[in-house]
């Protein structure tokens, strides 16, 4: 995948990155960094934990990167978000609540921050003079089943009607939707790392299947829907699949299994695009796009260049009907390849 999304050229000088001290929000900073250093002016780190910007900024310090400001700021907060956005031209919208079993607990909580703070963000962007927004979604926003997924796909649904809102403005909103990304904070992949020495990794449900994103390839993936995006779509890219039981037998081939159950709002197979979606999703070849249902003339246009044909009726696109498998020896490889990429300095 990583070759399709790769571009040479950065599209705008001055960048905000909300949730920046995540696990995308650091990867994408330090590509910025390492690929287009002297093509970007600022680089805004905007999130509200200061002890984690405090260790992102030993690792990335402003006395080497003059580009970059570290804001203590929360997307609750309209009023700070003005102030930070003040001449960014594109805004890459991380920041989210993504604990299934901490949002189910907490859930206005969760929706002050996925949907309440998506509109504050939508609402700053349109009072600056900020160009272009790329959301960061998941794959829990197709056909939701927890708070997490409900909430996300309210956000997606804001930032594609934003749209709407623009006006005159030179300003466009974009969403880029992914699964599980490997090795991220949180996720399977470290969990099962962290059991193997205990002999006995637990194994939710047998049939259990999951899409695999790298961080470089979800990256690479916004990067390129900063340089193609026109406005209102959601990209999903085609990712490979790996059964559970494969990631078990990768990472741990010594250790027995415990079946401990699917935890509340836990699906066995993910869903990024439903049926209900096919009506207006088309493939890219390398990836598809959920349209907005009046396409413009410019989104018109852009299906002719690119070939881009609708995708068969009830078409639906889930991790357990894919037609790309990862191997044992390939989910391997791929941890492996994590695990050394991690350890590398910026720079």
């Amino acid at each position: 995948m990583n070759n399709l999304f790769k571009i040479k050229k950065l599209k705008f000088k001055r960048i905000l990155v909300t949730g920046a001290t995540g696990s995308f929000g650091q990867a994408f900073i330090k590509y910025i960094l390492d690929n287009f250093y002297d093509q970007v002016e600022r680089l805004v780190v905007y999130s509200r934990d200061e002890y984690k910007q405090y260790e992102m900024s030993q690792l990335i310090p402003v006395s080497k990167y003059p580009q970059i400001r570290y804001f203590i700021g929360d997307i609750r907060d309209e009023s700070r978000l003005q102030q930070a956005l003040n001449e960014i031209e594109l805004v890459v919208h991380a920041a989210a609540l993504k604990q299934v079993p901490a949002t189910e607990y907490n859930p206005f909580e969760c929706i002050k921050t996925n949907v309440l703070g998506a509109q504050n963000l939508i609402n700053a962007c349109l009072n600056n003079e900020v160009k272009q927004v790329i959301a960061l979604s998941t794959d829990k926003a197709a056909a939701p089943i927890n708070l997490y997924g409900a909430s996300k796909l309210c956000s997606d649904k804001l930032f594609v009607a934003a749209n709407s809102l623009t006006g005159n403005k030179d300003l466009s909103f974009s969403v880029v939707r992914y699964g599980n990304v490997m090795m991220s904070r949180g996720s399977v992949i470290p969990f099962f790392l962290s059991e193997k020495g205990n002999g006995i990794l637990p194994i939710t449900h047998p049939d259990m299947t999951r899409f695999n994103i790298t961080l470089e390839q979800a990256v690479d993936l916004v990067l390129f829907s900063i340089s193609n995006s026109i406005g209102g779509e959601i990209y999903v890219p085609k990712l490979p699949s790996y059964k559970i039981l494969d990631l078990a037998e990768a990472i741990a081939p010594e250790c027995t299994h415990r079946i401990v159950g699917i935890r509340a709002g836990e699906k066995i197979h993910e869903e990024m695009i439903t049926s209900s979606d096919f009506h207006q999703t088309y493939d890219f070849g390398s990836h598809y796009r959920i349209l907005p249902y009046n396409l413009s003339k410019s989104q018109a246009v852009m299906l002719r260049e690119f070939g881009a044909k609708r995708v068969e009726d009830f078409f639906s696109y889930n991790s357990g009907k894919n037609d790309q498998w990862l191997s044992i020896n390939a989910i391997k490889e791929l941890i492996n390849n994590e695990l050394n990429s991690q350890s590398k300095p910026v720079g």
